[in-house]
């Protein structure tokens, strides 16, 4: 049975903030819990969502992967990759710091998974998708610690064809095929564009206002 995702990102928060020093993000804003005291996880979610500013995508003009430096070195793990490949996976084998064995679940396709060299870690809101919506403005440091963001639902480890095939489109463009994480995917990518202040195009609330309609 997997952990819940929520419990494993504060598990892991708890083991970065002790070992990843100066990681910290840029002028928090609200983490975007999956459930409140008042109301159920897509009534807080539609909440967020509501609060993002709707604007066109900006350009790519001066977009790099590398002006998002990763993956930094992560405690005992060789680096924030190995990281989530640890926390994500079962039976996990390594090899001094680095993981070479073990299971993933692949939500984005429902695919069971045992070689590392087939997960990618994705980045839930894409690097591309970031930059057009307000990360072009941020100082490199910024979109280090965005890129790396552990605390936040930003990074899964999910299998390298599902994660090539979502490359960096936003929900209107790209969802998992697996319909039954719809609902997380839509909490997840929300939870992540409100604490880190970026924008969304019309198109892309409306597909996460419909996704969130298939949450229990």
């Amino acid at each position: 049975m997997r952990t819940p995702r929520i419990l494993l990102n504060v598990l892991t928060a708890a083991v970065v903030l002790t070992f990843a020093a100066g990681c910290v993000p840029v002028e928090p804003g609200s983490a975007g819990p999956r459930a409140t005291e008042t109301g159920p996880a897509a009534t807080e979610s539609t909440r967020l969502l509501d609060q993002l500013t709707v604007a066109r995508a900006a350009s790519m003009k001066g977009y790099s992967r590398d002006r998002f430096p990763h993956w930094r070195k992560a405690g005992k793990n060789c680096d924030v990759r190995d990281t989530v490949l640890s926390r994500d996976g079962t039976g996990v084998e390594v090899s001094g710091c680095n993981v070479v064995g073990g299971r993933w679940d692949s939500v984005y396709d429902n695919r069971t998974l045992t070689d590392p060299s087939d997960i990618d870690i994705d980045h839930m809101v894409p690097l591309a998708n970031a930059w057009r919506s307000g990360a072009d403005e941020w100082e490199d440091k910024a979109r280090g610690d965005f890129a790396n963001d552990l605390t936040r639902p930003q990074l899964l480890a999910v299998s390298l064809n599902s994660n090539r095939a979502k490359g960096d489109q936003d929900p209107s463009q790209w969802k998992p095929s697996n319909r039954d994480f719809w609902c997380e995917y839509a909490q997840d990518w929300i939870a992540v564009k409100h604490y880190w202040k970026l924008t969304v195009t019309t198109a892309e609330k409306a597909a996460l206002a419909d996704m969130l309609e298939t949450c229990p």
